[in-house]
């Protein structure tokens, strides 16, 4: 029988996460800091928001676009925090989260040949939709002497007569970082120059600690040639719900429309009201997770610098990312091991792309006592092998 599969599909890797989360999900006494979503519960007031519209019956499709009330919503959202304007008729499209907006980009981006540059360590889905929208994912390693930035220099280094598209993710996945002012303007400069678009996965915007996170489409020259991922999954603790955003110029977004019209018809009824209900009325319920998650985070950095895991100091998202080094082990065998002996969950950098060999990604979206826990069973870990 002849292989059906298609090439794309054969050259996208299983996911390096899902591994290590079916073996954790045997053990009852794991701790798991592996998992990318809140431990909070949705709040309750978005939660009935939902409710009510089920009760009201609507359990219909809504416009390909979203609701209008939604899209205007999002629209006074991302004026009030970052004084960019966007039109909610012609340039806001609700997606089934961001990573149904990663998809639409891709596609209907990239033509078979064309190169994306993807600073790396990254979200995993990044390359894997690069690939699959049948183009070429050019990484390129983020260090933790740039504090896991993405440089100008760099992105001029890895663009050829190919290039098309640069995709950022900031705060980043896994790593925390999070661009400054000055370094995000100077490659977006040279996008700029070179004339390329920019793909922005700002999902994790609210989840800053005493930085500031700033929104590419509002640097000069930007909105016209940017493409802003954003959703509620992360700031609102709604991943579940499967609801997100793309904000972007009119002539662009009607390509992304009209690949979801035909993908997806519309994001789900009651998760569009539900994400009304957070961004009208839900902007203490963020202060009160982010507070929380700096908590957590100033423990987490502490602790694995105390056994001897040198971890740079995370800005944004709910990441540590420190280096193994010190154990002489990969960090596959390391991840392996601390799971099996440990029984502490955490995610090998490598599964996050290039750079991340030698590093391990931490969540702390888990309870405070969780964490410290999972630290003395990790210093435990180290002093046997360390």
């Amino acid at each position: 029988m002849r292989n059906f599969v298609s090439e794309r599909v054969r050259r996208v890797p299983p996911s390096g996460i899902r591994r290590f989360f079916d073996i954790a999900a045997t053990m009852p006494e794991v701790i798991s800091l592996g998992i990318g979503e809140p431990d909070f519960v949705t709040p309750p007031h978005i939660v009935e928001a939902g409710a009510r519209s089920l009760q009201r019956g609507e359990t219909h499709y809504t416009s390909n676009s979203g609701t209008i009330e939604l899209r205007e919503a999002v629209a006074r959202h991302l004026e009030r925090l970052y004084g960019v304007s966007y039109d909610p008729e012609q340039e806001i499209l609700i997606t089934v989260g961001v990573s149904e907006g990663l998809y639409l980009a891709m596609t209907a981006f990239v033509d078979p040949g064309d190169e994306v540059i993807v600073p790396q360590p990254s979200f995993v889905a990044y390359t894997a939709e690069v690939v699959l929208a049948g183009g070429t994912a050019v990484p390129i390693v983020t260090r933790v002497e740039d504090r896991f930035q993405v440089t100008p220099e760099q992105v001029r280094k890895a663009i050829t007569p190919r290039t098309k598209a640069i995709l950022l993710g900031y705060p980043n996945n896994p790593t925390g970082a999070v661009m400054s002012r000055e370094n995000l303007q100077a490659v977006c400069e040279v996008a700029q120059q070179r004339d390329l678009l920019v793909i922005s996965d700002e999902i994790y915007d609210r989840l800053v600690y005493g930085v500031e996170h700033v929104c590419v489409p509002t640097l000069p020259g930007m909105r016209e040639r940017t493409v802003l991922l954003g959703g509620f999954s992360k700031d609102y603790a709604m991943t579940g719900w499967r609801i997100g955003y793309i904000a972007a110029p009119a002539e662009l977004l009607a390509p992304l429309r009209k690949v979801h019209q035909y993908t997806i018809m519309s994001a789900p009824t009651t998760a569009q009201a539900a994400a009304l209900a957070a961004l009208t009325d839900g902007d203490a319920c963020v202060q009160e997770m982010v507070e929380e998650y700096d908590r957590r985070r100033r423990l987490i950095v502490d602790g694995l610098n105390s056994i001897g895991l040198a971890c740079f100091e995370p800005q944004g998202a709910f990441y540590a990312f420190p280096s193994i080094t010190l154990s002489g082990m990969t960090d596959e065998e390391f991840t392996a091991l601390l799971l099996e002996e440990e029984q502490v969950a955490v995610v090998p950098g490598s599964a996050f792309g290039a750079g991340g060999e030698g590093y391990v990604r931490c969540s702390y979206a888990t309870a405070y006592e969780k964490i410290e826990e999972a630290l003395e069973r990790m210093a435990r870990f180290v002093q046997r092998h360390g």
